[in-house]
């Protein structure tokens, strides 16, 4: 419930951000073009992720999960209400507390889930399973509050009929976001009893001044890397992107202990999880202004906002992701392992926007049906549930215990440099020409498509990397 009413808030904001963006100052928007909102929209779900390292830090040195739950919450619902105020100010102001704040309550509230069961408790899997479904739930209902906000005709006819500027809606939209980390924060604090000691702050804090700055000093010496890499003349800085998990993958494997071995594995998951968010994450920019500008949104007469198609996802999970959890125990220890599941998943998110080719041909003769979105997010959905509560799961049992918090930070790091790339590719988005735009699907059917495949070759070596964990 606390992750619940957390992703209520991020996706809520999320499904109108690129579309805010692009929107003329004349209904309120931002009046930026395809290029700069997709190359913001990739740093700022970066920078969401990245900061997830400093954030696992703190909670395993400092603060403990549960403070950092808390403290992050707070200042994320401060960037939401900032998101509020029809300003520019407010709406970078906004962006960056949000980031700083998901930081700390991401990684932090997924290891207290992972603190819930044993080592070797073959329910871990359907426990994060369950967890995804709840943060779903939130991902469903959020487009449909902010969108209606936001974008449809019905509210702005209330805005003028109270006296108000229907140009403003946007914000109404972010303010409803904020609710929802609002929400999330009151309920954690008053159920902190039911979770016993699991992310309790450690018995002597073990923050030293080194390693601190080394972690921030890090984080933040590479975030200004990536934001730098979008500047002419130094595009060059983003093959880092690809070169930190390689070069991590060959000094950890050159070590002989088990414990460094499953780190090199962390390090072969993550650049699977890198180029799945690359993908996937087009949901909230290239597949949003596709929504928005090449879908018939009139259903059975009623005009949809086109932030409402975000809930197809979340729906999605909620409806597969219990089979998904039923599958994984009854099949024990007899279920697929690990790197299968991140194949299949892969597969599948290759082959929504390989249906999206002819979706791209057809808008030639006109807007195409909302099926092809429907197509695309059922695919997803699907391959999402084979990689990414997987994902989390395999890092609670390949970390060691001292390093849970770190090793979701890289997880989400993965995330990170993924969303990166979505914005990168994003950019590449052209809604007036159905050639350039199925050619711009191809592209990302091909992406996971050889990342699936290279993982099928070297999948003999990554069991033995990972020892006895499946």
């Amino acid at each position: 419930m606390v992750e619940l009413w957390e992703r209520f808030s991020y996706y809520g904001m999320r499904a109108l951000l690129v579309l805010f963006m692009v929107a003329p100052a004349t209904s309120g928007g931002l009046g930026f073009g395809t290029v700069e909102a997709a190359l913001l929209y990739g740093n700022y779900t970066m920078a969401v992720y990245l900061l997830s390292i400093p954030g696992g830090y703190a909670a395993d040195h400092l603060l403990g999960a549960r403070r950092s739950v808390l403290i992050g919450g707070l200042v994320i619902a401060g960037g939401h209400f900032a998101m509020a105020v029809p300003s520019v100010m407010g709406f970078y102001l906004g962006l960056v507390l949000i980031a700083l704040g998901t930081g700390l309550f991401k990684p932090n509230i997924s290891a207290m889930v992972g603190g819930l069961y044993p080592p070797g408790d073959p329910r871990r899997d359907a426990g994060f399973s369950i967890f995804y479904m709840g943060i779903n739930i939130g991902a469903l209902a959020a487009p449909f509050v902010t969108g209606f906000l936001a974008q449809s005709a019905l509210f702005k006819s209330w805005l003028v009929a109270w006296g108000l500027d229907p140009a403003h809606s946007w914000h109404w939209g972010f303010a409803a976001a904020g609710v929802g980390m609002t929400l999330s924060i009151g309920l954690f604090s008053l159920r902190l009893r039911r979770f016993g000691s699991v992310g309790s702050p450690p018995d002597q804090p073990s923050l030293s001044p080194r390693s601190a700055l080394a972690v921030v000093g890090g984080s933040a010496g590479l975030l200004a890397l990536l934001l730098l890499s979008d500047r002419p003349g130094w595009e060059w800085l983003r093959y880092v992107i690809v070169a930190i998990p390689v070069i991590a993958i060959i000094w950890f494997t050159r070590r002989e202990d088990l414990e460094h071995r499953r780190i090199a594995a962390v390090f072969v998951f993550f650049i699977a999880a890198m180029v799945f968010w690359a993908a996937f994450e087009q949901a909230g920019l290239s597949i949003a202004l596709f929504a928005d500008r090449l879908t018939d949104n009139n259903v059975m007469g009623l005009d949809v906002p086109s932030s409402w198609y975000q809930s197809l996802n979340p729906l999605f999970v909620i409806l597969l992701a219990p089979l998904f959890a039923i599958a994984w125990s009854r099949l024990g220890t007899r279920q697929p392992s690990t790197p299968v599941k991140f194949v299949l998943g892969l597969f599948f998110l290759s082959l929504s926007f390989l249906l999206m080719v002819p979706a791209a041909q057809a808008t030639l003769a006109g807007k195409v049906s909302p099926l092809w979105l429907v197509g695309l997010f059922l695919l997803q959905t699907i391959g999402e549930l084979f990689l990414s509560p997987v994902g989390l799961s395999a890092m609670t049992k390949l970390a060691p215990a001292r390093m849970v918090g770190i090793m979701l930070g890289i997880w989400f790091l993965g995330a990170a440099f993924g969303n990166k790339l979505a914005g990168l590719l994003g950019a590449g988005f052209v809604s007036d020409d159905p050639g350039a735009l199925a050619s711009f699907f191809f592209s990302l059917f091909a992406l996971p498509a050889v990342t699936a495949v290279g993982l099928l070759v070297l999948m003999p070596w990554l069991k033995r990397l990972m020892g006895d964990v499946r």
